[in-house]
């Protein structure tokens, strides 16, 4: 036979536990380069800009 618990655990105590397993939205911000949207202090995919400089050099696309 397994280990079993003494007390029965409530409902808000296993709520409070569950808290922690939900699924976070990503918070957005504009690039004030590109203004595309990206997320809050990460290099912009778009521009390459972080923090007013230039982190990921960009090229500029010919059209292929």
């Amino acid at each position: 036979m397994g280990a079993l618990p003494k007390k029965k655990r409530t409902r808000t105590r296993i709520g409070r536990r569950q808290a922690s397993y939900r699924l976070h939205v990503p918070q957005l911000n504009t690039c004030p380069q590109c203004h595309s949207p990206r997320r809050a202090h990460r290099v912009c995919t778009a521009c390459g800009y972080y923090n007013g400089r230039e982190v990921i050099a960009k090229e500029a696309s010919t059209g292929q």
